[in-house]
C-alpha cells in the first residue's frame, strides 16, 4: 500500500490538473517536428499518463521544480510513443527509397548533386511531391537526431530510474553524434551547425555559403542523410545494411565518412564530450 491519505490524494489531483497544459505544449513542440500523420490524440494521452505517474512519484524534497520533473517525464514519454509508431509511414519511406535512387543513379550520370528537378523529372513526378516527401524524412532523422542528443538530458537530472549503465550509453551516443558532425565535410557541417544548433535561418546561411536557399535545402538533406548513415554504421550496423549504397565513387567517399567518426574518438573521449548530466561539455 502507497500509505497516501485523501489529502494527498487530491494535491496530486490538483497538481495533475494545473500541469494540463504542460503537456498540451510538449505535445504542440513535438509534433512540429515529425510528419502531420502522427496522431496527437496518441500523443496526449501518452503524455497525460506520464503527467499522473510524474505527480505520483515527485519528491518536493529533491529540490526540483515540479513542472520542470514533469516536463522531463512527459518529454521521455512522447519519444517513447513515438518510437512504438510506424510514425514515419511505410509510403513515406518508399517515397524516400525511389528518391534516394533516383538522386544516386543521377549523381553517377553527372557527375553532381542533381537538381530537385531533375529528380522529379527521373521519377515522373512534380517538384512538389520531392519536397514533400525530403521534407517528412528530414523530420524523421532532426527526430532521431534531437533524440540522440536531447532525449534524455532533462531525465538524467531528475529521473531517478536512470541507471549508470543507461547514462554512459546516452553520453557515447552524443559523443558519437558530435563526432558525426564534426567528420562531415565542411560546407555540411556549416549547414548543420547554423540550421540546427545556432537556429539561423535558412537565407542567411545561404547568404554566407554564397548559394541559394534551394541549395542549403539540399546540403542540409545531405548531410541528415549522412549523419543517420553514419551514425547506424557504429551503433545499429543491422539497421545500416537496410540501406546500402551502389559500389562506386559515393560508395567510397561514404565509407571513409564513417571510418573518420569512428577515429575521431574512443569510448573514453566520447564521454569525456558530454557531463554527467548528459548535456555537451563546452568546448
Amino acid at each position: 500500500m502507497s500509505g497516501a491519505t485523501p489529502v494527498a490524494d487530491r494535491r496530486r489531483e490538483d497538481i495533475v490538473q494545473a500541469h494540463m497544459p504542460l503537456v498540451g505544449h510538449l505535445v504542440r513542440e513535438m509534433l512540429a517536428r515529425v510528419p502531420a500523420h502522427v496522431n496527437r490524440d496518441d500523443l496526449l494521452s501518452a503524455g497525460y499518463a506520464a503527467l499522473v505517474h510524474a505527480a505520483r512519484g515527485y519528491d518536493a524534497e529533491r529540490g526540483v521544480p515540479f513542472a520542470r520533473f514533469a516536463a522531463a517525464r512527459v518529454r521521455g514519454a512522447l519519444l517513447d510513443e513515438l518510437r512504438g509508431l510506424d510514425w514515419a509511414s511505410r509510403s513515406v519511406r518508399q517515397r524516400a527509397r525511389r528518391a534516394d535512387t533516383a538522386r544516386q543513379e543521377l549523381i553517377a550520370e553527372l557527375g553532381r548533386m542533381p537538381t530537385v528537378r531533375e529528380v522529379a523529372d527521373r521519377l515522373g513526378c512534380s517538384v512538389e511531391d520531392i519536397e514533400h516527401a525530403d521534407d517528412d524524412v528530414q523530420r524523421a532523422v532532426v527526430f532521431s537526431l534531437q533524440g540522440f542528443a536531447t532525449a534524455g538530458a532533462d531525465d538524467m537530472v531528475t529521473e531517478p530510474s536512470a541507471g549508470p549503465e543507461e547514462m554512459l550509453i546516452r553520453r557515447e551516443r552524443l559523443g558519437y553524434l558530435l563526432d558525426a558532425i564534426e567528420a562531415l565535410p565542411e560546407r555540411l557541417r556549416a549547414v548543420v551547425r547554423g540550421y540546427f544548433f545556432d537556429e539561423r535561418p535558412m537565407a542567411r546561411i545561404a547568404e554566407d555559403l554564397g548559394v541559394t536557399e534551394s541549395r542549403v535545402s539540399q546540403l542540409r538533406a545531405e548531410a541528415l542523410k549522412l549523419l543517420r548513415d553514419g551514425l547506424n554504421t557504429h551503433l545499429d550496423p543491422a539497421l545500416a545494411a537496410e540501406n546500402p549504397v551502389k559500389p562506386g565513387c559515393v560508395a567510397r567517399r561514404r565509407s571513409a565518412y564513417y571510418d573518420q567518426i569512428g577515429d575521431r574518438g574512443t569510448l573514453q573521449s566520447r564521454l569525456a564530450r558530454t557531463g554527467p548530466d548528459g548535456l555537451p561539455v563546452a568546448a
